[in-house]
């Protein structure tokens, strides 16, 4: 399932339970979730296994490799894009600025951008376009790898990419703004080219991080 059917769904849940109590300040977890049972100390428990980001290891904008551990104890926002792009990532990534200089020296919030033209976007263009855009620390992590690796980690994040000819710059792809906790769960998704929904993102992030204290 796509974030766009999750959202719709989400969506329509919340219209429900807001109209039976009041609004709760903790965030969903996002995706699949499935029923565990196991035996604890001669008893039967059910616990709740959520979706989880997949663990990655990819080179960036510094040709360091990073992994799923580079963010761990903290939160972060995830997002695909590709240098190039001639259509919503110039306005997608700007947005994303706002929030990463609203948090910038914050150790417990981390920001990825996961390119998706595995040919073009190397990590010396990567560094290039982070140093026009703005990103002056590590705390803003741009990313490449194989097609594979990045399509596939697409698909966990919920989001869809691919190569079209027929668009612009030759790649399609989602403009959502992912939100994920430290258990690599996604929190929320937000239209990165709508304003609302970016001071929404800054707004649960918010909650996240209260949520850990």
């Amino acid at each position: 399932m796509r974030i766009s059917d999750i959202l719709a769904a989400t969506f329509a849940l919340s219209v429900v339970v807001a109209c039976q109590q009041p609004t709760e300040t903790s965030l969903p977890i996002l995706g699949a979730r499935e029923p565990v049972t196991k035996v604890v100390d001669g008893q039967t428990v059910t616990d709740t296994v959520y979706h989880t980001i997949a663990d990655f290891r990819l080179l960036n904008q510094d040709s360091v490799f990073i992994d799923n551990h580079t963010f761990e104890n903290g939160v972060y926002v995830a997002n695909f894009f590709f240098t190039h792009c001639p259509s919503i990532c110039p306005t997608m990534q700007r947005n994303l600025l706002k929030v990463y200089e609203k948090y910038k020296g914050d150790e417990r919030v981390r920001f990825l951008s996961h390119s998706i033209d595995f040919r073009y976007d190397t990590p010396s263009v990567l560094k290039t376009y982070a140093g026009k855009l703005g990103v002056t620390n590590d705390q803003w992590q741009f990313v490449t790898g194989s097609k594979a690796a990045i399509y596939g980690l697409s698909d966990s994040y919920m989001v869809y990419t691919k190569e079209d000819a027929a668009v612009p710059g030759g790649y399609d792809h989602s403009g959502h703004l992912l939100l994920v906790d430290k258990d690599r769960h996604i929190r929320g998704a937000y239209d990165g080219t709508d304003d609302a929904q970016v001071q929404l993102l800054i707004n649960d992030l918010e909650t996240l991080l209260k949520s850990y204290k």
